[in-house]
């Protein structure tokens, strides 16, 4: 099952000095399907608290850390990778930690480009991108292209506030996701 993309909007409102945007999208299919969650807030309030928080404190099998473009060229705005599955061996390793991590920063950057995020904010602000990546996967190049197009949708929702509640309120009846269909569980 893909989910498909929010729709991209002009640029962020000026942000409050406490406020903070959430966005989730959930890409692919598959072992190599993405799910992204971010929260996108300013560097002297709460994201910036948390942001901070969550870099200093790792634990085994968890270890956030700043997403780059390459070594020395960390995405801006600033962005901590927090994986939400605990590595599991070498493979999940390197797709985490490469492919994953290369598609969460290509995605921040194409956010910039598309000016969801404006340039001048770039450097104001901080993020944080709790990314799932399956032990399963065996794609990189599947899991970086998912992983990219994951965290542009993410920050687009989240800059929309998308979703609605109408939309929200609709769904409520009949949830569906890549681990549950309740029509297949007969309900």
């Amino acid at each position: 099952m893909t989910y498909l993309a929010a729709p991209a909007i002009a640029s962020l409102v000026v942000m409050a000095d406490n406020s903070m945007l959430i966005g989730e999208s959930f890409t692919g299919d598959g072992a190599e399907a993405a799910h992204v969650n971010t929260v996108l807030g300013r560097r002297d309030g709460p994201v910036g608290v948390a942001w901070a928080t969550a870099l200093a404190t790792p634990r085994p099998g968890n270890a956030a850390f700043v997403a780059v473009l390459r070594p020395g060229v960390p995405a801006k705005p600033l962005t901590l990778f927090v994986n939400k599955a605990s590595v599991t061996g070498d493979d999940h390793a390197a797709l985490t930690w490469g492919a994953a991590q290369a598609g969460v920063a290509s995605g921040v950057a194409d956010a910039v480009a598309e000016g969801v995020i404006t340039e001048a904010d770039a450097d104001e602000l901080l993020l944080i991108a709790a990314v799932w990546v399956n032990p399963a996967a065996s794609d990189a190049a599947l899991v970086y292209a998912n992983n990219r197009a994951a965290t542009a949708a993410a920050l687009r929702a989240g800059a929309a506030g998308a979703p609605g509640l109408a939309e929200v309120l609709a769904a409520r009846e009949h949830p569906v996701n890549p681990y549950f269909d309740p029509a297949a569980a007969g309900l």
